[in-house]
C-alpha cells in the first residue's frame, strides 16, 4: 500500500493507493502546519496517514511506500531533504513576512524514513511534470515544462526527454527569478524583493492588493478597470517568465496548473499565450501553453507518479 502526499504553502493533502492503476482513496487535507517544532509538517503527515488508515480499515503497517510532492526549495542534510520553503519557513525572510515560526528549514524526509521503507521526495512541480507526462497534457513531449501558479509559483522542466533536477533537486525555481523592476516593495518569503512570486503568486496578490485572487479575477473578468489593470500586470510578469523558459530551453509545450491559474484559466490562458506569441518567432513558433490535463487533481497524481 502506498501513501501519496502533497505539501503546499497553504495545505497538505494525503491519500492512499494500492497501486498506480487504482483510484486514490481516503483523501484528507489540512492547512499546512506552521507552528511548533520544525518537524511539524512531517508529524502532520504521519498523523494523517494513521487517520486515513483507521477510516479505511487498513493496517497502517502495510504502508511501505510514500511519495511526497512538495513545494521547495530543498536543503540536503546528511542526504535527506529538508524544506526551505518561503511560504512555510518564517525564518528565511524574517518577521516582515508574517509567518508564525522562525524555521529556516522544515524537516520532512528523515522522520518519514524512520517509519516507511521507501520514501521519495520531489519538488511539487517536478512531480506534477512526471504526472502530466504520464497521464496528462504532456504525454509524448520531450521538451516541456509544468508550471504551477498557486500560493507560490513553481516550475518542473524536461529537456530532451530528461527531467532536470540540479545539484540539490532545485532546478526550475523560476518563481524566484526577476523579470521586472516595477515594484521594489514586494517581499517574497524567500527574502527576494520583486521576484515573480513576490509580484504575482496567490499570496502576493492578496497581500499587495487587499483582494484574494478569486475576488480579484472575478472583478477583472467582469470588466472592472482597476482589477483588469492589476491582473494584466500579473499576466505580464508570468508571461515573461514563461517566455524566458521557452527561449532558454527551447520548449514545445508548457502545462499550467495551480489554484490561481486553474480557477481562472479561461481568463488567463489567452493572456499568457499573448505574452509569448510573436516574440522572437524562431524560438517561440509552435510553443503552446495548455491547461493541465489532470486538472485540479494534478497534485494528487503528482505524488502517485513518484511511486511508479
Amino acid at each position: 500500500m502506498r501513501a501519496c502526499v502533497d505539501i503546499g504553502g497553504t495545505k497538505v493533502a494525503v491519500s492512499l493507493s494500492p497501486d498506480s492503476a487504482s483510484p486514490l482513496i481516503g483523501r484528507r487535507t489540512e492547512p499546512t502546519a506552521k507552528t511548533g517544532n520544525n518537524d511539524a509538517v512531517a508529524q502532520q503527515i504521519l498523523r494523517l496517514v494513521d487517520e486515513i488508515c483507521a477510516e479505511q480499515g487498513i493496517d497502517s503497517a502495510s504502508i511501505d511506500r510514500v511519495g511526497v510532492s512538495t513545494a521547495g526549495p530543498f536543503v540536503l542534510r546528511d542526504g535527506l531533504v529538508e524544506l526551505a520553503t518561503p511560504n512555510i519557513c518564517g525564518g528565511i525572510a524574517g518577521p516582515a513576512r508574517g509567518l508564525p515560526n522562525d524555521w529556516m528549514t522544515a524537516i520532512v524526509e528523515a522522520p518519514l524514513k524512520q517509519r516507511f521503507r521507501h520514501v521519495r521526495v520531489e519538488n511539487d512541480a517536478v512531480a506534477a511534470l512526471e504526472a502530466e507526462r504520464t497521464w496528462g497534457a504532456l504525454q509524448g513531449t520531450d521538451h516541456c515544462a509544468y508550471v504551477t501558479w498557486s500560493t507560490g509559483v513553481g516550475v518542473g522542466l524536461c529537456v530532451d526527454g530528461r527531467i532536470l533536477h540540479g545539484k540539490n533537486g532545485n532546478a526550475g525555481h523560476a518563481g524566484h527569478s526577476f523579470v521586472s523592476d516595477d515594484d521594489s516593495h514586494a517581499l517574497c518569503g524567500c527574502g527576494n524583493v520583486g521576484d515573480v512570486e513576490a509580484l504575482a503568486a496567490g499570496n502576493a496578490i492578496a497581500r499587495r492588493f487587499g483582494r484574494p485572487p478569486p475576488e480579484l479575477f472575478a472583478a477583472a473578468a467582469a470588466g472592472e478597470p482597476k482589477a483588469l489593470a492589476t491582473t494584466e500586470a500579473a499576466c505580464r510578469v508570468m508571461g515573461r517568465m514563461l517566455f524566458n523558459l521557452i527561449a532558454t530551453l527551447d520548449l514545445e509545450r508548457i502545462s499550467l496548473g495551480g489554484s490561481v491559474f486553474w480557477h481562472n484559466r479561461d481568463f488567463l490562458l489567452p493572456r499568457l499565450q499573448a505574452e509569448i506569441d510573436g516574440k522572437l518567432v524562431p524560438l517561440t513558433r509552435g510553443a503552446v501553453l495548455v491547461p493541465a490535463g489532470l486538472g485540479d487533481k494534478v497534485g494528487d497524481f503528482a505524488a502517485l507518479a513518484l511511486l511508479d
